[in-house]
């Protein structure tokens, strides 16, 4: 048993450890912000070991580290260090200033670590079931607030009951097949004819257990309940880390056991991938709160990521990871400009208060502006490449349908991601925004020029994706 390709997970969760005794010790004092530093400080630790450590199966052959788990927890690290910054100022004025918030964060990510190197179904469950009993938490974390309250309560319920479905799942192909270790049912489903109609359903189970947790269609229905009542910087966890570890362990899950039998989940995919694209794309139309229109904005960017995972093969893995990439930064940049909407001490969120925000605040404008066009898909920010590249892989494997709706899509949702940019700059002048902290404009400011400057610099990423990719198919 080899237990040190999961040394970064065992010393991310020793830390998390430490900081909750720490701020039970001190218990009286107002621990929030050296918890939030020595948490950011362990993912720090916690990137470098994934960097560094071990390569191989470990735990009896139910735990990998490689090239495309390297990669999947490296960015889950960053998207979750992304909402521990976001949270430090937001937190203090909110009254959430309890060491508990970074713990709970970091208890997810150890959660999502173990999802990206999951090859055993049971292994795979108690990594999601981590994740996400961290964010019910989080999710109604401002406990006073009516609304957030309702906010975990629904993500709970619907949690439990994607649970439910995915263990059934696991319990179907179990059944069906004998195992729940990854290469062993890859080696009896190596030829689709021994695949029973149980096993089937049971595979299909596991796809719905999976898309609600990536808030694909029809499993979305929590979504923007969730992220509007959530605290905005949960909201901005919740669109970064947890999607891109559901996300990978669907990917993996679909790609090694049952990658064999790709005609038979192949269409299921590529029917859900069309109605969240869709349905993201007209669902944000009429929306007028920001974080609403953000969480339908997620929906349509699940289903443009779940074309590279239709495709499956090398190439559609690859722009997988690639635009998780482009869309974990810009969608932390995004909640970050959000972050800032704050007036007279008050947290506004409806797009209309972001009127005149181009003479007020110039350089906040500027920075939403960039993550628009982003999700939009305008070149030459990050958001193109990660479209080009999942259409790229479209084209490539034959599903032409899957390209064009994307395309038709990205146009309308251009609409109302320019309607925020037409507000910003054309509207009626509203009230200045409070002065923002150093937290948020580092985080905006960060973010901003990855997205802008990513294509000057994207050999590193797409050369690490394809490795990662490759890693999955052997």
């Amino acid at each position: 048993m080899n237990w040190m390709v999961a040394l970064p997970e065992l010393v991310l969760a020793c830390f998390g450890m430490v900081i909750l005794l720490v701020g039970v010790l001190q218990r009286g004092r107002d621990t929030f912000q050296l918890a939030s530093m020595l948490t950011l400080g362990a993912f720090l630790v916690t990137i470098l070991l994934v960097i560094a450590g071990a390569r191989g199966f470990g735990y009896h052959g139910q735990f990998v580290t490689d090239a495309f788990s390297l990669f999947v927890n490296v960015l889950v690290l960053v998207g979750a260090s992304l909402a521990v910054v976001g949270s430090l100022d937001y937190n203090e004025h909110e009254n959430l200033r309890r060491f508990e918030f970074p713990v709970l964060v970091l208890f997810a990510t150890v959660g999502m670590m173990v999802m990206a190197s999951s090859t055993n179904l049971m292994t795979l469950y108690l990594g999601l079931e981590l994740q996400s009993l961290s964010i019910y938490v989080l999710a109604a974390f401002a406990r006073d607030q009516l609304r957030s309250s309702e906010a975990g309560l629904k993500y709970f319920v619907l949690g439990a009951l994607a649970s439910g479905l995915l263990l059934y799942g696991i319990s179907l192909v179990y059944g069906f097949a004998g195992s729940m270790q990854f290469d062993q049912l890859a080696t009896a489903l190596a030829d689709p004819a021994h695949a029973s109609p149980g096993l089937i359903v049971g595979i299909v189970f596991i796809i719905v257990g999976l898309a609600f947790k990536i808030s694909a269609v029809p499993f979305h229905m929590w979504a923007p309940d969730v992220y509007e009542g959530a605290p905005t910087p949960v909201t901005l966890l919740m669109a970064t880390a947890p999607k891109v570890a559901a996300m990978a362990l669907l990917v993996r899950t679909m790609a090694t056991p049952f990658g064999h039998l790709l005609q038979q989940w192949q269409q299921l995919i590529v029917l859900i991938s069309i109605v969240s694209m869709l349905l993201g794309a007209f669902g944000a139309i009429g929306q007028r709160n920001i974080k609403r229109l953000m969480a339908y904005s997620s929906i349509g960017h699940v289903g443009y990521i779940l074309i590279g995972l239709a495709a499956g093969n090398t190439v559609g893995v690859r722009g997988v990871l690639i635009y998780l990439v482009t869309y974990v930064f810009t969608s932390a940049g995004a909640f970050a400009c959000i972050l800032a909407m704050r007036r007279r001490g008050t947290m506004l969120e409806q797009i209309s208060d972001l009127g005149g925000l181009g003479r007020r605040d110039p350089t906040l404008a500027l920075w939403m502006t960039v993550f628009m066009f982003s999700m939009a898909g305008i070149p030459p920010f990050s958001g193109f490449w990660g479209k080009y590249f999942i259409f790229t892989a479209a084209v490539q494997s034959g599903l032409w349908a899957l390209a064009v709706i994307g395309v038709l899509t990205s146009v309308v949702g251009a609409y109302y991601y320019i309607r925020v940019i037409k507000v910003m700059y054309f509207d009626t002048p509203e009230e200045a925004f409070d002065p923002r902290p150093a937290s948020l404009s580092t985080l905006a400011a960060a973010t901003g020029l990855f997205t802008t400057l990513f294509f000057v610099f994207p050999a590193p990423i797409v050369g690490a994706a394809n490795a990662a990719a490759r890693a999955l198919f052997g």
